[in-house]
């Protein structure tokens, strides 16, 4: 297993933008919760900039793990060269979109193109686009959904490479290339590119989306799995191995099927968010169908956990971050002090645990301090958005779901603001937040009643974080 994902020489990694490196140098957090030491060995070919070059085994080993970690991603030092085009397929599926077709295919250049017509109503204006772009045509005499139409098309492809790509969205070709030089790594078997707005002006609900979009991941690269900061990544365009994705799209689930194709491949695979290639998506710009749509979202986290279990807790808690979250729901005289006691003793459980540190203090107060804010965040959201039914109903009849309903959704959305930096006022920007996570809550818990099943809804507990005093290769000599 080793060889077959073995990084070539000359590959790069850096520390990602959330990893934390503490005082000592060698102490990394970040992840899903991993802390990692460095032994000596490992630590002299990780730079000041946090960049690991592979060159030899160890190197190899090292830049191997922060990868499997999540605490680093690749970075290149200039542009690289693409994989040559008959490597790669693009799948377009397209249902009565034939100016936006046009479009796409305009900006695709050499690789070859199969599209799906998914059922429209004017085949013909779909003949002719693909007939003048040479793009092969294939053609659903009714609307199957978009699993459908991308696994036809799936099927049709004999490249090892395999780009799926709405017809709705604008394509750069420089993104390709971003993307396709992930597959260096043998370990990568889909990355997807950062998904922006076509629109950036206009209304307040326009703005909003360009800054806060259910399929804009953000600015920074990050290895894509449950739980993680990027936990998963949209179906507007992925490139994939065709080896690494099978049969593709679960043609069962009307929704979040690029969700369980992730996770599902994620489990043998490592899946890529390249945030470095953009792509631009057509949002929905009227108030009702951005609504439904966000619900539809939420929609989808029944049929998600029916399939993946635990990967959609709504919550991770530790006991720590447990008595933490329900000392800030109860609201009570003893809450400051609960907060403060559990806080002072997680901090103190993990500067034993990191009694190899040069600074054991310091290096745990600052690992307690990021695991704090995350929690504040965590909490927010489970009031405003997971739970928000649930807290809604008990607002007419308690003093303290109304403020923590309020609390949450100003100060999260406050928080928010300041992070993105939208081209919209702090008040908009925050009530049109808090209407965002009711979609998606109403969303999820409708989907839970048609599913019967309340797995959406119930937190996963940890004993406590993950990856403690590990090495970057067993037995490595210090």
């Amino acid at each position: 297993m080793a060889d077959a994902t073995a990084l070539p020489l000359g590959y790069r990694v850096r520390l990602g933008a959330t990893t934390h490196r503490c005082g000592d140098g060698r102490t990394l957090f970040g992840g899903t919760g991993t802390i990692l030491r460095l032994r000596p060995a490992a630590l002299a070919h990780l730079d000041t900039a946090g960049t690991v070059r592979v060159h030899d085994a160890t190197s190899a080993a090292l830049a191997r793990l922060l990868l499997d970690r999540g605490l680093a991603t690749p970075c290149w030092p200039g542009d690289a060269a693409s994989a040559p085009p008959d490597e790669l397929t693009v799948v377009v599926p397209v249902l009565d979109r034939p100016v936006q077709l046009e479009r796409l295919l305009r900006s695709l250049g050499d690789h070859p193109v199969v599209v799906v017509d998914d059922g429209s109503r004017d085949a013909a204006a779909i003949r002719v686009v693909c007939r003048r772009h040479g793009a092969e045509l294939l053609r659903h005499s009714e609307t199957r959904g978009p699993a459908a139409a991308r696994n036809t098309g799936l099927r049709a492809v004999t490249t090892p490479l395999v780009a799926f790509v709405d017809s709705d969205v604008v394509l750069a070709a420089e993104s390709l290339v971003r993307l396709q030089r992930h597959l260096d790594d043998p370990r990568v078997g889909i990355v997807a590119p950062r998904v922006r707005g076509l629109v950036e002006r206009g209304g307040a609900l326009q703005r909003y989306e360009a800054a806060r979009s259910s399929l804009d991941l953000g600015p920074d690269p990050a290895l894509v799995q449950p739980h993680a900061r990027v936990a998963y990544v949209p179906s507007a365009m992925l490139l994939a191995r065709r080896a690494a994705i099978g049969d593709g799209f679960d043609e069962r689930m009307p929704v979040a099927e690029d969700v369980d194709l992730v996770w599902r491949v994620g489990r043998d695979w490592a899946v890529r968010y390249e945030p470095g290639a953009v792509v631009r998506h057509e949002h929905r710009t009227s108030a009702r169908s951005w609504f439904a749509r966000k619900a539809c979202y939420g929609n989808g986290a029944a049929l998600l956990a029916a399939r993946h279990g635990r990967a959609v807790a709504p919550a991770v808690l530790t006991p720590w971050t447990a008595a933490v979250t329900v000392g800030l729901l109860a609201q009570r005289r003893w809450s400051p002090a609960v907060v403060t006691v559990a806080t002072l003793a997680a901090q103190r459980g993990l500067a034993r645990r990191l009694d190899f540190a040069e600074h054991p203090q310091r290096a745990a107060a600052e690992l307690t301090a990021a695991g704090l804010r995350a929690t504040l965040l965590q909490t927010a959201s489970a009031v405003t958005r997971h739970y928000v039914p649930l807290t809604l109903a008990l607002a007419p009849f308690s003093a303290r779901a109304r403020r923590a309903y309020v609390v949450a959704a100003v100060a999260g959305g406050l928080a928010d603001h300041h992070s993105v930096r939208p081209g919209i006022d702090p008040v908009r920007y925050v009530g049109l937040r808090a209407l965002d996570d009711l979609a998606y809550g109403l969303g999820l818990w409708q989907g839970v009643v048609r599913q019967r099943s309340i797995g959406a809804l119930i937190p996963l507990l940890r004993r406590r974080s993950r990856g403690d005093n590990e090495h970057p290769r067993k037995g490595m000599d210090p």
